[in-house]
């Protein structure tokens, strides 16, 4: 259930932190993988025990072991192991969606929202709490956004916060104050999210702001 329900994207659990990413989505990935192999190993060693091999259960349950210690030793040395993972992920083309009657008007009710409130600069913004400011459920708020930018909402809130980081920069403040400052809590995906929405890294948009 948790693999189907992640089908839907990012935007599938309303209820994490937009700051995160997709970091939320691979970790719950993971969780749902690790619920299956589990109940794999478990039948394994029920059809041992069955066809009276018992031996067979001591070395499922090595092997099995063995994988889960590696696993998490492997995450445990990469602290943005969801992160890297994210930022790899080869870009797939996909069909341009077509906007739906009353899209326009759920986008023009968000970015009014954002403006009035600069709810993008808080790091603990999710999709549930904008879609209850808008009083609309939030698998509507973001099907409408998707339809009508070609964007989920963790990638649209943070053009708001990198124009808000770039407005930081230009008054003077270093790269880790403005991206605090901006909403973003990791530099990786700042790093990242900054790329994208400026073609160019922090540290060289301020040398070609201070140039220009």
């Amino acid at each position: 259930m948790i693999i189907y329900v992640l089908k839907s994207g990012g935007d599938a659990l309303p209820l994490a932190r937009l700051e995160a990413g997709r970091q939320s989505q691979w970790l719950w990935t993971g969780i749902a993988v690790s619920l299956l192999l589990s109940a794999l190993s478990d039948s394994l060693i029920a059809a041992a025990f069955l066809s009276e091999r018992p031996e067979w259960a001591q070395l499922i349950i090595s092997i099995f072991t063995s994988a889960a210690l590696l696993a998490v030793g492997l995450l445990s040395v990469s602290p943005n192991a969801f992160g890297e993972l994210e930022e790899e992920e080869p870009q797939r083309p996909a069909p341009s969606p077509v906007p739906e009657e009353g899209d326009r008007d759920i986008l023009e009710r968000l970015d009014r929202l954002l403006a009035d409130e600069r709810l993008y600069l808080e790091p603990s913004l999710t999709l549930a709490r904008l879609a209850r400011r808008l009083q609309m459920p939030a698998k509507q708020l973001s099907a409408a956004l998707n339809r009508a930018t070609g964007e989920n909402i963790s990638r649209y809130i943070n053009r708001f916060r990198i124009d808000h980081a770039c407005e930081r920069l230009s008054a003077g403040d270093n790269v880790t104050t403005a991206m605090l400052e901006s909403g973003f809590n990791t530099k990786s995906n700042f790093n990242r999210e900054f790329l994208r929405v400026t073609g160019r890294s922090p540290s060289a948009w301020v040398k070609s702001a201070g140039t220009a």
